[in-house]
C-alpha cells in the first residue's frame, strides 16, 4: 500500500490505525541502526554506513514511501581513520537554526569506535565535523558508541554506551549533560545501565530517553545483533539523569517466527502530533527462514498501557 502524495497528517493517521506494519526499505535494501527525524512536514531517515556512503539518508512525506538522498556527510573529520571509517549510529537533533548529527567512526588516536559531532543547516547536510578530536570516548572502557541527544527543560544531555564488549568487558549506558550549542560536553558522564539481566547477555547498547506524562523511559536494545536474541527492552527512570531501574527481566520487542521478525533493535521512538511510533532495525530472512544479510527499517506504531511501552504493528499478538 503506498500513500505518496497524501498529506502528512492524513499519511500519519492512516499509519496509526493499521494492525500490521512491513518493513518500509525492503525495496531500498540495507539500512542498520535507523533514526528517523520528523522535520519541516516530512521525515528524514539516517543510517550506519554502507553502499559507499558515510551517512545514507532518506526522505518521505508519509513514513511508507523513501526516496534516497546523496550521502549527508561525505567528509570526514580529520580525528577518523579514513580507511575502513565504521560510521555508526547517527541521530540528528535541530538546535536552533542548526541541525547537529552525533555518530560513531574509529578514532585514530585511540584506536577504539568515539563518537563525534557534526553540524549541518540543512536535515539532508552535508554534516561538517571540524574538531580535531572525538565528542567523547572512552577509550579505557572499551570506546564509546551510539550516542542519543535528549532537550528537556532547555537542558541537552547526550546518552551513549561504552563498548566494552569489543575487550571482554561489562558495557554500560551513561548520561551526559551538552552545552547549548550540543558540540562539546560539561560535567561527568553518569552510569545509568551495566548489562546484567539474563536476556541482555553481554551487550547493552542504543539508548534511547523518552519523556512521556512526566515519567522518563530509557529504551536500549541488547544482546548480539546478529542473531535473533537482539531485542529491545526500558528501563524507568527519576528523570534525565536517572536513577534507572529496569523493567523485569525480558524485553518487550523481540523476535517472531510468526512474524517473521528476527533481532528488532537499536530503536528510535519519535512523535507524530499525539501518537509516538517506534523505529527500528530488523534482519531479512531467506526463504528457508535462515538469516540473510540486510537489515530493513521498520516503523510501527507505540503506545503506552498503564505506563508502558505496547509496540503496535508487526509484533502485535493477536
Amino acid at each position: 500500500m503506498r500513500w505518496a502524495g497524501l498529506p502528512v497528517a492524513l499519511s500519519a493517521a492512516i499509519l496509526a490505525g493499521c494492525a500490521t506494519t512491513r518493513p518500509v526499505t525492503s525495496s531500498i535494501g540495507n539500512f542498520p541502526d535507523p533514526f528517523v527525524l520528523p522535520d519541516a512536514g516530512g521525515y528524514y531517515a539516517y543510517a550506519t554506513n554502507g553502499d559507499g556512503k558515510n551517512l545514507p539518508t532518506l526522505h518521505s512525506s508519509d513514513l511508507q514511501s523513501w526516496r534516497a538522498l546523496p550521502d549527508a556527510m561525505p567528509s570526514l573529520a580529520g580525528w577518523v581513520r579514513k580507511e575502513v571509517p565504521h560510521v555508526w549510529a547517527p541521530e540528528v537533533i535541530k538546535l536552533g537554526e542548526r541541525y547537529v548529527l552525533y555518530y560513531t567512526a574509529h578514532d585514530l588516536a585511540s584506536d577504539r569506535q568515539c563518537v563525534g559531532a557534526a553540524v549541518s543547516n540543512s536535515p539532508a547536510g552535508p554534516f561538517v565535523d571540524k574538531a580535531s578530536k572525538p565528542l567523547i570516548c572512552q577509550a579505557e572502557l572499551g570506546g564509546t558508541i551510539d550516542a542519543s541527544p535528549f532537550l528537556e527543560g532547555g537542558r541537552l544531555y547526550l546518552y551513549f554506551k561504552s563498548d566494552g564488549n569489543c575487550c571482554n568487558q561489562p558495557t554500560h549506558i551513561f548520561v551526559q549533560e551538552l552545552q547549548p550549542d550540543g558540540l562539546a560536553v560539561t560535567g561527568q558522564p553518569t552510569r545509568l545501565l551495566t548489562n546484567g539481566r539474563s536476556w541482555e547477555g553481554k551487550v547493552i547498547e542504543a539508548p534511547t530517553m523518552v519523556q512521556r506524562g512526566g515519567k522518563y523511559t530509557l529504551f536500549y536494545s541488547a544482546n548480539d545483533f546478529g542473531n535473533g536474541t537482539y531485542a529491545v527492552g526500558y528501563a524507568s527512570c527519576a528523570g534525565p539523569v536517572g536513577p534507572c531501574q529496569p523493567a523485569g527481566d525480558s524485553p518487550f520487542l523481540k523476535s517472531r517466527a510468526e512474524r517473521n521478525l528476527y533481532g528488532p533493535g537499536h530503536q528510535v521512538v519519535f512523535r507524530v502530533g499525539e501518537q509516538d511510533f517506534i523505529a527500528y532495525h530488523a534482519w531479512e530472512l531467506k526463504a528457508d527462514g535462515t538469516r540473510a544479510e540486510r537489515r530493513f527499517l521498520y516503523i510501527d506504531k507505540l503506545d503506552w498501557v498503564d505506563g508502558k511501552p505496547v509496540v503496535k504493528g508487526t509484533t502485535l499478538v493477536r
